[in-house]
């Protein structure tokens, strides 16, 4: 299941003026080192970016439409222009006094994410503000505020998992998470159960129904500093290779899901290509 990261707007992407409407181009100022972190946060973690904001009375004349589309989509633009892409941009155009319910802090606008289709208690809302935080808490999911006023509600503070100043701090503290993941395979002849922790102290609990096995998947997780944990039930009766086997292709999917978003080498993309060729002959 995909990780999303929620991104407020106003406040967390470009500085919010006074008046809390960006609607000139002019207005519109990026918050420091928010391409070089949130390019590498993009690029090189496993996460969704799913914009999410109050725009108050967007499309009334308070609030023409004319004069905030502009300025948003030199936003987006600039934003894909470092590699930065949003798999969708939620946008709330109600006042708060109408208490909408799609308005942040309540989900209306976010339904899609709560459906068991994506890792919401691993996911984080980003945002300047107590009513993100409140999102987050709404969503099942942990907060970042970044660069926020005002003392934290008892409420909130285990939500919050970051109060940060910079988007320096944000990208150092996603990419320092526990790396972890979970997994359930059953066939007709293996039921498996597995956890991972990539980061560790060489805990482990593996019961396969095979000593020896058991032995050896132990020693990966001593010698590798990760916790892991299996549970399989197989048709032993039969053979012992079911076991094995299913086993194997669990704890492969438990390193692909913990270790996320990776990139191959240069080198191994030149061996591929190699190996590829040399076939031929």
């Amino acid at each position: 299941m995909k990780k999303i990261l929620f991104l407020d707007r106003d406040g967390v992407l470009i500085h919010e003026p006074a008046d809390e409407q960006i609607d000139s181009l002019e207005k519109l100022s990026f918050l420091p080192g928010l391409f070089t972190n949130l390019h590498d946060i993009a690029t090189k973690l496993d996460y969704l970016l799913v914009m999410v904001t109050n725009q108050d009375g967007l499309g009334t004349s308070s609030f023409p439409e004319a004069t905030f589309w502009p300025a948003h989509q030199l936003l987006i633009n600039s934003l894909q222009g470092e590699g930065i892409e949003f798999e969708a941009i939620h946008i709330d155009r109600s006042f708060e006094h109408e208490q909408s319910p799609h308005r942040k802090p309540r989900t209306g606008m976010l339904t899609k994410y709560m459906n068991g289709s994506f890792d919401l208690e691993n996911s984080i809302v980003v945002g300047d503000r107590l009513t993100d935080m409140m999102l987050a808490q709404n969503l099942g999911c942990k907060g970042i505020r970044i660069d926020g006023k005002g003392d934290i509600p008892e409420n909130l503070k285990e939500v919050i998992a970051l109060d940060a100043k910079s988007w320096s701090e944000i990208k150092k503290y996603l990419f320092t998470l526990d790396r972890k993941a979970k997994c359930i395979r059953n066939t007709s002849e293996t039921k498996i159960s597995g956890a991972i922790n990539l980061d560790g102290i060489g805990s482990c609990e593996i019961h396969t129904g095979l000593g020896f096995f058991d032995h050896m998947l132990e020693q990966i997780a001593k010698h590798a500093q990760v916790d892991l944990f299996l549970q399989a039930k197989g048709d032993l009766h039969i053979d012992e290779h079911h076991t094995v086997e299913d086993t194997a292709i669990v704890l492969g999917m438990l390193f692909d899901e913990a270790l996320g978003k990776r990139q191959a080498s240069r080198d191994m993309d030149l061996l591929c290509q190699w190996m590829k060729q040399k076939r031929k002959y």
